[in-house]
């Protein structure tokens, strides 16, 4: 082949430049500056429209207003300091019900505003949607249904929180300060309008993996229904025969979605010890998950929407619940080894007798058990006596099971046993100054949703987060069951419920339980497996709290099966202790922005 002469391809690009206009080189065409109204009549336009509906599900599932009203105060999750301060600490007023949470809560305010900014953004996709031009029928009513999924989503949070509560159908245009709140039964009733017409429209898989889809329009009917049967204070227009409906939906999804052989391989797999930590990829689809939050690896993409100031940079789970791993012997402080577990949401003690921490594979993957030094350590001083040396790799704090205590000589040489690391029972968890071998208020990390290998910080994480999930629809159709609904095609309540358990403990497996979880030296134990003969509401939400805890929904369940007020002062100590929850605290308060730059008299909830 002959070679190219570069000085000859040089001259006849500087003729070809030269000879081009300087016009064509110069002439710009802004792609920002798009009127609303000649933009969205366009297919692209529209799509863009209706992806704008998505980022927002970030903020509004991992900003601390909803997973603190979600989480705090139940009878899994306190927050803030440790229980055993109760007595004397004000603590959160979420956690404790306060006379200070109250209209002017930044979570309430904050809550609010996102799901109404949401409720916006669907309000105009299908306001706009008649007048796109060129766009396949087929599709747009494909973008109409995700549309009406995600606004019935939204008013779906906001009646359960609030009750009552303004109910736009349309695109707001202009200013407007008049604010009606609508009845809950009529919002229920434009929940389940949407939901059965997005079920019609929307296809068995999306174009794209995190648009909704028919499978996720029918979960979400199963629990309308469900909380509708229930029908909080006569005030949902609901019925007996939402159970039925509930059943009917959750068996739609158990038969799209079937359950992955592992409960672990739901969230990022990792190592308990850092040190021995593999990095393990892993894909966050798979079977179970009907509808998830989406996040990605990349910067541009994984923040929550851009035009909120408190947007979130990635999935934020990891790092959320207490526990801590940083002072300890031979740690490293604030690292990527065990990133940041702040301690925003602590489990409360109850919640780790609700499980068979031997036979049960959620205590394990839940919980980290073992603390170990990420480095030497010499010369240690256990007391003005006693001095040992630590290695990297050694194990410093272990956390005994609750049916398992130590006896003094299976503790550590700190308090006269044989160990030469802590051992913390678990009525000595969350106590001051234990053990020189930790800080304070060590208790077992839950770190349920941690990924290794990110960057240290509150959040980055990339893995998705599964809003929907078919274990939960199992749960559902029994808890449908025992409130009165027909069998399903998985058999009665006890078979449902049976079969995300078995996916925890096996097949014929009996766990056990503590008989009273609040009392943590109590190691009297009963079996958590379900018969036709035993199963009750109780039973279903002990297994749902061990099956979705921090997933984002024990007030909805404690709210809508009547149960928030005597478990939260059964089973969490600040709420126990301080004794301020009241039914007031079924509904969350109006927030005070909302009233104050209302032009109308919206009447504020009973009691705040």
């Amino acid at each position: 082949m002959k070679k190219v002469n570069k000085y000859k391809v040089v001259i006849a690009l500087l003729v070809v430049f030269l000879g081009t206009s300087c016009d064509d080189f110069l002439k710009e065409e802004s792609i920002s500056n798009q009127l609303a109204d000649a933009y969205y009549v366009t297919e692209s336009g529209f799509e863009d429209l209706v992806k704008s509906c998505y980022p927002l599900l970030r903020d509004i599932s991992a900003q601390p207003a909803h997973q603190r009203l979600s989480m705090i105060g139940t009878d899994i999750f306190g927050g803030g300091s440790s229980y055993d301060e109760a007595e004397t600490n004000p603590g959160d007023p979420l956690n404790v019900y306060s006379e200070a949470f109250d209209a002017a809560n930044e979570d309430v305010e904050l809550l609010w505003d996102l799901l109404y900014r949401e409720i916006g953004r669907t309000n105009t996709v299908l306001t706009r949607a008649e007048a796109v031009e060129g766009m396949d029928e087929g599709v747009k009513a494909i973008r109409v249904g995700e549309a009406k999924f995600l606004r019935a989503l939204c008013y779906f949070y906001a009646v359960q929180q609030w009750g009552d509560v303004p109910m736009p159908l349309e695109e707001t245009m202009g200013s407007d300060k008049e604010v009606e709140r609508i009845a809950a039964a009529t919002v229920y009733s434009q929940i389940l309008t949407d939901l059965t017409e997005a079920e019609a429209a929307l296809p068995p898989s999306a174009s794209d993996y995190g648009r909704a889809t028919k499978g996720a329009a029918q979960f979400l009917l199963a629990k309308v229904y469900l909380t509708r049967g229930w029908n909080y204070n006569n005030s949902l227009g609901g019925s007996a025969a939402e159970f039925d409906k509930a059943v009917e939906y959750a068996d739609k999804v158990i038969a799209a979605y079937p359950m992955v052989n592992a409960y672990k391989n739901l969230f990022p797999l990792h190592s308990e010890n850092p040190l021995t930590e593999t990095f393990p990829s892993q894909d966050a689809k798979n079977s179970e998950v009907v509808f998830a939050v989406q996040y990605s690896d990349d910067v541009l993409t994984y923040m929550g929407d851009v035009s909120n100031g408190d947007a979130l940079e990635g999935n934020n789970r990891h790092s959320i619940f207490g526990g801590g791993a940083e002072e300890i012997p031979g740690g490293l402080g604030r690292t990527s080894d065990y990133n940041r577990h702040l301690d925003k949401f602590h489990t409360n003690p109850a919640m780790y007798r609700l499980f068979d921490p031997v036979n049960d594979s959620r205590y394990d993957h839940n919980f980290v058990e073992a603390l170990y030094a990420m480095q030497d350590v010499p010369s240690f001083i256990v007391d003005d006596a006693t001095t040992i040396d630590i290695a990297k790799g050694d194990t410093v704090v272990y956390f005994r099971a609750w049916n398992d205590p130590a006896d003094l000589a299976n503790k550590g040489i700190d308090v006269g046993g044989t160990k030469l690391y802590a051992v913390i029972n678990q009525d000595e968890t969350g106590i001051i100054d234990i053990s020189p071998y930790h800080g304070n208020h060590k208790t077992p990390m839950m770190w349920k949703f941690w990924e290794p290998g990110i960057p240290y910080g509150d959040a980055f994480g990339t893995f998705d987060f599964a809003l929907f999930r078919s274990a939960e629809a199992y749960l559902i159709a029994a808890e449908a069951i025992v409130k009165g609904a027909s069998s399903g095609s998985v058999g009665g309540a006890a078979d449902y419920y049976n079969a995300v358990l078995d996916r925890a403990v096996g097949a014929g497996t009996d766990p056990m339980c503590a008989v009273v979880p609040e009392d943590v030296s109590s190691l009297d134990a009963i079996s958590y497996r379900a018969t036709t003969g035993n199963i009750t509401v109780d039973m279903i939400l002990d297994e749902r709290a061990r099956e979705l805890m921090g997933e984002g929904m024990r007030w909805y369940d404690l709210k809508r099966t009547g149960t928030l007020i005597e478990r939260a002062k059964r089973m969490n100590p600040w709420t126990g202790v301080h004794n301020k929850i009241t039914d007031k605290h079924y509904l969350r308060p109006i927030p005070l922005h909302e009233l104050d730059r209302s032009s109308s008299d919206i009447a504020q909830n009973t009691g705040y």
